[in-house]
């Protein structure tokens, strides 16, 4: 088990390095399916607190409610920037996107702070 913690949950952590462990492809893959299931959850939940359908929300953005019922499925591929953008704004908000550090081992550790007397 050489894989670094990555869930709180141990049972999930398991299935990870059990599935995923060290193979990039497979990393690679998850960190993909994890960002479609984040845009799909964020679609849902912007337009359910707004308190709108599909139907209602696709004729603010100018699209169909199949296509709004396709961004907010999980296993959608297609997530665009520009749609989750479209959709924000529809609904008075301002998507923010941001990249964050990649924790490693190295990242961890850090040199004890100076204590001043």
């Amino acid at each position: 088990m050489g894989t670094k913690k990555r869930f709180q949950s141990e049972a999930l952590q398991v299935a990870y390095e059990e599935i995923i462990g060290e193979d990039r492809q497979r990393q690679a893959n998850f960190e993909q399916e994890l960002v479609n299931v984040e845009a799909a959850q964020l679609i849902y939940d912007m337009r359910t607190k707004a308190a709108l359908s599909q139907r209602e929300l696709a004729k603010r953005v100018g699209t169909t409610a199949s296509v709004i019922c396709r961004l907010e499925d999980a296993d959608y591929e297609g997530h665009t920037l520009a749609m989750v953008r479209r959709i924000a704004t529809a609904l008075n908000r301002r998507l923010e996107l941001r990249a964050v550090p990649i924790k490693t081992a190295r990242a961890k550790t850090r040199p004890a702070a100076k204590v001043h007397r």
